[in-house]
């Protein structure tokens, strides 16, 4: 436990486990009212006036133990205790609070197997999964520290598509929330704010990144997929990223840059024009440098990196980005704005950022202030009455209810839901 990890000391002795600094108070204390509002279902159901949320949806922060869990027995027993328990703390409050079930992925069958049992037998709605999946090394097995982050599309160790399958199957979003603390640039030993920055944004990016390159939201055009807790601004800067490198990089674009293409002749007359003397000294080792960023392609199949994807157009990129990928956004983050900005984002997009909170953390330290702390963006000019209708209401029924239309049945939005959907046929 957490206990065990402080015993360890910083620098050398924690990096030779692999052990990061993680979250320390994180938790509110002194609000006592806020932290009980996060423990007794009964109790945040009788704030959820007061706090000004009509229905909410809830990430488990236990949940996040369950899916990093690299024991394989421990993870299924844990997935499926903790999804009973949920199904049982909220049964008698889910017209307003619905659980998430955490559905372990460190293979597509124990994914499958607990969809299976989450969904179809316990009957809740919703799941966080892990997008990122730490893996040993080869050679190092048992050594926290030799550690890769494997992802769910491209380029992965296994094939995820039964798992989307069976959502498709089972009417249910996938929605990934994981860490990326404790990889890559996010290993301090001693500071737990310079490994959290970015943390939550840098592990849905791999993840979104990921099923994009694998042709996922192609082949499952039926699914909306959820990244949660990094805000959106990554997702803007994604979505630009790939279609800047698709239309320098395509597979027709590409021979811009083949190294056969390249005029010798003309190079050999442009050096003896412009070469300087010491240049021209040394002309017979003109070719010794034209090999760097231009290796030769062994396999003429790797030309098309989009190949994979599936994607065969901007069309499509800006469908997977408007349509299919929604962005959990914390209601204090300003960045929140770039979502909504046509000028900014390329081909006029808006892409779907959701309102989320962080109660029950330090990031919010009083749960009444959360939504008041969304509509600053309307206060300040940089949303307008529509966007934030879209941030609290919309993009989420677009989220559940896209794969699910009866996913709000039997809440107190129901009504809503039903009229918003009819207005968007």
């Amino acid at each position: 436990g957490g206990r065990a990890i402080h015993r360890f000391k910083p620098g050398d002795e924690r990096r030779a486990l692999g052990l990061s600094r993680t979250a320390w108070w994180g938790v509110p204390t002194r609000n006592t009212l806020d932290r009980a509002t996060a423990m007794f279902p009964s109790l945040l159901y009788r704030r959820l006036d007061e706090l000004g949320i009509d229905f909410a949806l809830l990430y488990p922060t236990f949940g996040l133990t369950v899916t990093a869990t690299p024991d394989d027995e421990l993870r299924r027993v844990m997935a499926r205790a903790f999804n009973q328990y949920y199904a049982d703390a909220y049964a008698e409050y889910r017209d307003r609070l619905e659980p998430v079930a955490c559905i372990p992925m460190y293979d597509p069958q124990e994914a499958v197997d607990e969809l299976r049992y989450a969904i179809g037998e316990l009957g809740l709605k919703a799941v966080m999964m892990a997008g990122v999946i730490p893996r040993t090394l080869p050679g190092h097995e048992g050594s926290r520290a030799a550690r890769w982050i494997d992802t769910l599309g491209h380029d992965s160790v296994h094939d995820y598509d039964p798992v989307w399958a069976t959502c498709v199957e089972l009417g249910v979003a996938p929605t990934f929330h994981a860490g990326g603390q404790g990889w890559g640039t996010r290993m301090s030993t001693t500071n737990y704010v310079y490994n959290h920055i970015g943390n939550f944004a840098a592990a849905g990016e791999a993840a979104a990144r990921s099923l994009f390159f694998g042709g996922v939201p192609r082949r499952f055009p039926q699914l909306r997929f959820g990244f949660q807790e990094g805000g959106v601004a990554w997702g803007c800067n994604l979505y630009s990223d790939i279609l800047g490198h698709w239309e320098k990089r395509n597979r027709d674009a590409i021979g811009h840059y083949d190294p056969a293409a390249l005029d010798m002749e003309q190079l050999r007359s442009l050096f003896h024009q412009y070469g300087t003397e010491a240049m021209l000294d040394r002309a017979d080792r003109l070719t010794y440098g034209l090999n760097m960023l231009s290796e030769p392609l062994d396999d003429p199949s790797l030309v098309d990196e989009f190949a994979e994807s599936l994607v065969t157009g901007p069309e499509d990129v800006i469908d997977i980005f408007t349509r299919q990928y929604h962005f959990g956004c914390e209601a204090d983050d300003p960045m929140n704005a770039l979502a909504f900005n046509r000028d900014v984002n390329p081909h006029g997009a808006r892409l779907r950022g959701v309102f989320a909170s962080d109660i029950g953390h330090w990031d919010v330290p009083d749960f009444r202030e959360v939504l008041p702390e969304a509509y600053e963006l309307v206060e300040r000019g940089h949303f307008t009455d529509a966007d934030f209708a879209d941030f609290v209401f919309g993009n989420a029924v677009s989220l559940w209810a896209g794969t699910n239309p009866a996913f709000f049945r039997g809440t107190v939005v129901e009504g809503a839901v039903d009229k918003h959907l009819a207005q968007q046929a």
